[in-house]
């Protein structure tokens, strides 16, 4: 009979639960299955009923491994009672006032407290600001428990670093940071994630510093594309071509390749949000942080303008203007469209009574209609319009020719190519008197 809770977990003695499985949970999940027993936990029935069917909810991890896995998917808390060891990876968004909203992380660990046997381990990978596993997750456990921490259970923190839609920096390559509340449990936590994570881990001092080593990641990521928005309406105020001097600039060795464009999703313009809140709580302003996410939440107004400025100044009447949207997810490459800035220019356009039409082969059409009230279209129909924005260039519209976009605008008329993130050649559409404009 194997002694530590690791060896258990290796043998198959014990099992380890995953509670949330959207695009953080089930990558994990998945990899664990295939070295353990593992229950997979959510909430939404109808999440666990795709998974049974084999369909990857997340489109991260693809069919086959869904299709695949000896996991136990349940929407049955009562089936976390086989666990022991517990990684818990739901949403941690904002709500109004950018304040955090630690609603789902509070339900998950009375979900998991409800169930749990003396000597588990809980880990959770919801980004937080410091202190909210000790001060927050830990109270709910005991109360919901009614067991002691520290002598009937441990906990621990490991951040995910997982890139929805990257194929290159995947969860086995990426190098783990895990901590835990005592030397024993981070010996745990470091030895199960090592089971599936081929980089190794990283461990933290404490778990404070897990919490805030990742969410001083996303911060650094918002700020430094804030200052490239930032050059952007500095540029375009001085008619200089912002991604011919950000090229310029490349070619110096210590320069950081970062571009500007839209912040949205689950984790860039959110995260900082959460050290603010921690910050203002002890006392202190935030001068940077704010300064960059009031940058980049303005940057889809600042779009919107750009275009209408630019249809005006042609003289195109603003009643009868078609404009054709292409990508609407927060990234390219990837399904998520939770939280993207897109929505924010279709809506800016809306006010001025234009009613664009939207296309994304990624995005699930149904869930686009039941949650934005937008019917996304094919390619096929871009046509006779005034104006295309390569909102979120997916690796399919990278590939698009000239001839391509020549064939979607009104003969005759006005022609304007809004490449946002300036991945098109702007000499080559203005070469056939395309209007040509980016950040």
């Amino acid at each position: 009979m194997a002694n530590s809770l690791y060896e258990q977990i290796m043998y198959k003695q014990e099992k380890i639960a995953v509670v949330g499985l959207g695009y953080v949970g089930l990558p994990v999940a998945i990899s664990f299955s295939e070295v353990a027993d593992v229950i997979g936990f959510d909430v939404s029935e109808k999440k666990i009923d795709q998974l049974l069917a084999g369909i990857d909810v997340t489109g991260d991890v693809g069919d086959e491994r869904v299709r695949d896995t000896s996991m136990l998917f349940t929407s049955n808390e009562k089936d976390l009672q086989d666990a022991k060891f517990f990684v818990v990876a739901v949403p941690t968004p904002i709500q109004a006032g950018n304040l955090p909203d630690l609603k789902a992380l509070q339900l998950a660990s009375q979900v998991v407290g409800r169930n749990m046997r003396k000597g588990s381990v809980v880990v959770y990978e919801s980004t937080v600001y410091p202190g909210v596993t000790e001060e927050v997750c830990i109270l709910e456990l005991e109360a919901a428990s009614n067991l002691k921490f520290g002598t009937d259970f441990t906990v621990g923190y490991s951040p995910e670093r997982i890139n929805p839609g990257d194929q290159v920096h995947r969860l086995e390559n990426i190098i783990k940071i895990v901590s835990g509340s005592d030397e024993e449990t981070l010996n745990t936590v470091a030895s199960v994630y090592e089971m599936i994570i081929d980089a190794g881990v990283y461990r933290a001092e404490c778990i404070k510093v897990a919490e805030a080593a990742k969410v001083i990641e996303n911060a650094q990521r918002d700020i430094n594309i804030a200052f490239m928005n930032e050059l952007s309406m500095l540029f375009n105020q001085m008619k200089i071509d912002t991604q011919a001097v950000l090229r310029a600039a490349k070619t110096k060795w210590n320069f950081l390749p970062f571009s500007p464009g839209l912040v949205g999703g689950h984790c860039i313009g959110i995260d900082p949000y959460y050290l603010t809140y921690k910050a203002e709580d002890c006392g202190y302003r935030s001068k940077i942080l704010l300064a960059g996410r009031h940058i980049n939440d303005s940057m889809a107004a600042y779009i919107s303008q750009q275009i209408l400025k630019t249809l005006v100044q042609q003289k195109v009447n603003m009643n009868t203007i078609r404009v054709g949207v292409l990508g609407l997810t927060f990234k390219e490459d990837c399904p998520d469209f939770r939280n993207t800035k897109v929505l924010d220019i279709i809506k800016e356009l809306k006010e001025y009574g234009i009613e664009p039409i939207v296309a994304d082969p990624l995005a699930d059409p149904k869930a686009v209609k039941e949650q934005c009230d937008i019917t996304l279209v094919s390619i096929d129909e871009f046509k006779d319009l005034h104006a295309v924005i390569v909102a979120v260039p997916h690796e399919i519209y990278r590939g698009l020719m000239l001839v391509d976009f020549q064939q979607m605008f009104k003969t005759e008329s006005t022609q304007l190519l809004v490449d946002i993130k300036g991945v098109f050649n702007k000499k080559q559409f203005e070469d056939q008197n395309i209007r040509y404009w980016s950040l």
